[in-house]
This record gives C-alpha cells, sequence and structure tokens, in this order.
C-alpha cells in the first residue's frame, strides 16, 4: 500500500479533503466515520463497479459499525439522465435519508455526476462523498463540486454546484479499468499539462506510458492533476473566470459526445483528447501558437493509443455546421457567442471568444 496524499480543498464552510492512495476502500469506515451523525449511508453505484468492488466497500463500511443499503444503476454516459435522476432522488427518498444523513457516490464521473445533483436536490441538499473509481473521476469531476445530468440539446446543461464533503480516491481501484477507459481518464490528466503547466506535461511526456503499470507513477499523476484542479476551483468556485480554463478541449469534446449520442462511440476522456489537439491546432492556424505545439500533443496522444482526429471516431458524424450546432449549445455560450479555451503555447491557454468561423470549419475539415 502506498502512503496516502492528502490534498485540502479550502472553501470555507464547504471545505473538503481529497485523499489519495491505494487501499482506501478498504479503510472507507474510518475515513467516512467521522461525517456521520447516525451509523449509516446510501450508496449509489453501477452495475460494472457493483460487481467488482461493492462487497468491498460494504465490508469496509460493516466493519466500523457502519450500516449501508446501496442502488445499482446501468453503466455509461446514457445514465446521467432524467429518469435516472428521479430514479435515484426517489430511492433516497424510501431510504429516509436525512440532511445530516451521507450520500455515497461510488463510480466513475456519471455515478459521481449525478448522485451529486441527486444530493444537492434532495431536501434542499444533503452531504455526499466521492469514491471515484476511474481515472478520469479521480483527476477532474470528483473534485470542485459540478454536478449534472445531460440533456439531447447538449452535456451537462442541467445541474448545481454542491461540493462533497470527502473525496476518496483508491488508486488500486484503477487496475481493473479496461485499457480503453484508462487511457480516455488520460485524456483529463494531460489537459492539466496543456492548459497551466509545460513542466507536468513534460513529466507525462517521461512517464505517462508507465502510470498503468506503475502504483508510484500513477499516484503522483493523480495528485498532481487534483491539486492543480483543487487550486483553481479555490480560486473560482462557480466558473466565473479562471475555472473556464479547465474546459480545455471540452468544446469541441462536448459536441463530439452529443454527435455520438453519449455512446460508447466515445467515450468523454476520448472528446477531451480530440479536443485538446482542435483546440491547440485552431490556436496555431490563428496565429497564437508555433506549429511545434499541436505537433507534440498529436505525436503524445499517437504514443498513448488515443484519439486525436475526427476520423478516429468510428461511423458517420455530423456535417461541420451541425457540429458547430452542436458547440453552440455549450455551456460557455456568452451572447450567443462561442467560446473556446485556446493556447499561446503548451502549459498556457487562455479563453477566447473571437474565433473566425473559416478558421473553425477549417480545422474540422482536415480532422476528418
Amino acid at each position: 500500500m502506498t502512503d496516502t496524499t492528502t490534498i485540502h480543498v479550502p472553501l470555507g464552510a464547504r471545505a473538503y479533503d481529497v485523499r489519495i492512495g491505494a487501499g482506501l476502500i478498504e479503510r472507507a469506515g474510518p475515513e467516512i466515520a467521522p461525517l456521520l451523525a447516525r451509523p449509516r449511508v446510501a450508496i449509489v453505484t453501477d452495475e460494472t463497479v457493483a460487481g467488482l468492488h461493492l462487497a468491498r466497500l460494504q465490508a469496509a463500511l460493516a466493519r466500523e459499525g457502519i450500516a449501508s443499503q446501496a442502488l445499482t444503476l446501468p453503466a455509461g454516459e446514457a445514465t446521467k439522465s432524467w429518469s435516472h435522476l428521479t430514479r435515484t432522488v426517489e430511492w433516497l427518498l424510501e431510504q429516509k435519508i436525512e440532511r445530516r444523513d451521507i450520500v455515497i457516490g461510488f463510480g466513475g464521473g456519471v455515478i459521481g455526476d449525478l448522485v451529486g445533483f441527486a444530493a444537492s436536490i434532495l431536501r434542499r441538499g444533503v452531504r455526499f462523498v466521492q469514491i471515484p473509481t476511474s481515472l478520469l473521476a479521480q483527476v477532474d469531476s470528483s473534485v470542485g463540486g459540478k454536478t449534472g445530468i445531460n440533456s439531447p440539446h447538449g452535456k451537462n446543461l442541467i445541474g448545481a454546484f454542491h461540493q462533497p464533503s470527502l473525496v476518496l480516491a483508491d488508486i488500486a481501484v484503477l487496475d481493473t479499468l479496461t485499457p480503453r477507459d484508462f487511457r480516455a481518464g488520460y485524456g483529463e490528466v494531460m489537459k492539466y499539462g496543456l492548459l497551466g503547466d509545460e513542466k507536468f506535461f513534460c513529466w507525462l511526456e517521461e512517464n505517462a506510458v508507465s502510470l498503468k503499470d506503475d502504483l508510484a507513477l500513477r499516484q503522483e499523476a493523480v495528485a498532481h492533476s487534483v491539486r492543480m484542479k483543487a487550486g483553481v476551483v479555490t480560486r473560482d468556485e462557480t466558473e466565473q473566470g479562471e475555472r473556464a480554463l479547465l474546459n480545455l478541449g471540452h468544446t469541441f469534446g462536448h459536441a463530439l459526445e452529443a454527435a455520438t449520442g453519449y455512446s460508447d462511440r466515445l467515450l468523454h476522456g476520448e472528446g477531451v483528447a480530440i479536443g485538446c489537439a482542435l483546440a491547440f491546432d485552431l490556436s496555431a492556424r490563428m496565429g497564437l501558437c508555433s506549429q511545434e505545439a499541436p505537433s507534440r500533443v498529436l505525436e503524445h496522444l499517437s504514443r498513448m493509443g488515443m484519439p486525436a482526429r475526427l476520423s478516429d471516431i468510428p461511423g458517420e458524424l455530423p456535417d461541420d455546421e451541425a457540429l458547430i450546432g452542436l458547440m453552440a449549445q455549450d455551456k460557455k455560450v456568452v451572447d450567443g457567442q462561442l467560446r473556446f479555451v485556446l493556447a499561446r503555447g503548451i502549459g498556457n491557454a487562455f479563453v477566447c471568444d473571437d474565433v473566425e468561423r473559416s478558421a473553425l470549419v477549417a480545422v474540422l475539415a482536415d480532422a476528418r
């Protein structure tokens, strides 16, 4: 077992710790017990995670005298929907969850986002704990309090800011991810280097191929990503400014996810990876960064075995105009103006709402 890294997210009355290390599921009882007004919790998970890890979590809680009930939802992005939100909230009410109780979101980003949103609206707000089981959720969606569900109009358009009370990121759990899911989560790790830390991106160029097999390197990558996110969230909790930089690659990525029907044709982290490549291509075309920067991004994605172009997505995609229309539904749109996170170089991202449509069309056409 590796030592645990603790990263504090200092948000006043909403402050919490993110704990990162191997074996945290086994220690979930003593980690969560201090938060409880009474020794019981409700767990919401998905079928994949339940089959692999739910018994271990419930046993760990029971060893501490904590009773638990669990709701198991289907795995996949389509679960972030009104119907599953309704099912979750009604189930929590059936369990007589009170404001002082804790709901545990036990799964990847889909479960974390859905459960966080359910907790935010249940009795006008109950506390919840994130136990993220995917690389993507550990480095990104479990930290920062963004919760929500998808709409046919776009991704994460319905939601609320609701900070967790604790995050337990057990990096050993990532051993059970498929190679594709691990790589998809890596899209969010890489994003942190690209948006604000060139030294971290250089470290990833050296070490990222070993993250799947080396627990110490994995812990370092997860902890560095969480530190970066926690810093941004602390300075800009509700995305009035700097936090928007965390959306590097997401304007493109979310449009592609909507275009593929939130199916496993394209996983979220894969959409982010393609989006980062497109954002750097667009930046270079607009003269904002050298051509070397997008080349480095493409080379790194290729080395990691990740998609980087629209042509890497199986099946038909809508035409350029339709994709741009999906981008126009993005939450970052202001006064009808598309906003992109672009870059002046690796590690130097900024928000831009002055993108010429011709440059955007050229980037999309080139990526097909």
